[in-house]
């Protein structure tokens, strides 16, 4: 229920249409930058079979694989012929894919402020030219088994088969994981990155053979576009690889709340304003220990609230100066939150401003005959 309300709030069903249209704008840049990098590193060349043997196998039903890979390479070699302001384009929509994704996932774990630029152009550029070459290697040590099993070289036992489709399982769920871990500008625990990335895994292997059943029994799309059908089929193929993806991340950021039992979700008028209070208090209470500050899932815990609802009142607390935050270097643990503000003068007013009521015209009798803005943090503690 809880998931389902969050994929609903979070317009995941829109936004996978969203990701749909850019990525099949991008899938051309994108083949085309991998065909690139093989053929400027002849090493390379005879690795680019078993990267296209796996695109087959593993990422795409087989009823449409064979077709969309060989639209795919015809499409990049073309590109080739493009001048500077064509492939200037096709640059921006693989760039537009990236943004959209990174804003995506920032999005459901309530993060407002993605990682420096420099760092994620670092990230991605790294992904898109290092993880062909890396990914068809990892796939040549295991192409003359893959071979065998086929029946090319020679039968393999049952045992040796299933543990190569296994092994392949996790490399994809290690993938997603890895995505849900390092993309998002916050703390995420390898733990739930992992179940994120397994339940990615198993979705689109379910979803592949439910597609490859569902065309094999009925033929409508062949029937209506005939030529044409692998489009359509692919379109929905993507879109519904993008939910999966979508869930997989829902499930890795709300996966905290889960087993901490929330028993908390206000979504009254002010709730905001009370979480904010509420966070100070602890962090205030939390000055005379050992640590000096308290996690957001610890400050969640304390609260028993979704540590997702947490995001929006630390970072207006963090925005006024009145909280730090204070980051683990090796970025293996979470960071932690520690009140700078002295309560005692320190006013009340930019908090009340900023979360619970706007110092607007039509309001500032209220704001002076109340005397909000002679009240102190501490008359709130």
């Amino acid at each position: 229920m809880t998931l389902r309300d969050r994929f609903r709030e979070d317009h995941m069903g829109l936004t996978a249409s969203s990701l749909t249209f850019t990525t099949s704008i991008a899938l051309v840049p994108f083949f085309t930058v991998a065909l690139a990098i093989f053929t400027a590193f002849p090493m390379f060349s005879k690795l680019q079979g078993a990267l296209q043997g796996w695109l087959i196998e593993s990422l795409i039903p087989d009823n449409i694989a064979r077709q969309v890979l060989g639209y795919l390479t015809q499409f990049s070699r073309q590109a080739n012929k493009l001048g500077m302001a064509g492939l200037a384009v096709l640059l921006v929509t693989a760039i537009a894919l990236i943004l959209t994704i990174d804003r995506t996932l920032n999005g459901i774990w309530r993060v407002k402020k993605p990682r420096p630029l420099a760092q994620r152009v670092l990230i991605y550029w790294a992904t898109i030219t290092l993880g062909p070459p890396l990914l068809a290697a990892s796939l040549a040590l295991t192409s003359y088994v893959l071979s065998a099993s086929r029946g090319l070289v020679g039968p393999l036992p049952v045992s040796l088969r299933f543990v190569l489709d296994v092994v392949q399982f996790f490399l994809m769920g290690g993938g997603m994981a890895a995505l849900y871990r390092y993309v998002p500008n916050t703390y995420v625990k390898w733990a739930h990155a992992w179940v994120g990335g397994l339940f990615v895994a198993a979705g689109l292997e379910l979803a592949k053979r439910l597609l490859a059943i569902y065309l094999d029994v009925v033929p409508s799309y062949s029937l209506v576009y005939g030529a044409f059908a692998t489009l359509p089929i692919l379109l929905v193929w993507i879109y519904v690889s993008w939910i999966i993806v979508l869930m997989g991340a829902v499930i890795a950021a709300y996966l905290p709340s889960l087993l901490a039992g929330v028993a908390r979700r206000g979504s009254a008028h002010g709730w905001l304003f009370q979480l904010a209070i509420e966070v100070l208090q602890q962090l205030d209470q939390a000055r005379t220990t050992a640590q000096k500050g308290l996690s957001a899932s610890r400050l969640a815990e304390l609260l028993q609230v979704d540590v997702l609802q947490l995001e929006p009142a630390l970072e207006t607390l963090v925005a006024l100066d009145w909280v730090g935050q204070l980051n683990d270097l090796e970025g293996e643990a979470e960071s932690r939150y520690l009140l700078l503000a002295d309560p005692d003068a320190t006013l009340l007013e930019p908090l009340l401003e900023q979360l619970l009521l706007d110092k607007a015209e039509s309001v500032q009798n209220l704001w002076k005959k109340a005397r909000w803005s002679s009240i102190r943090l501490c008359d709130a503690l």
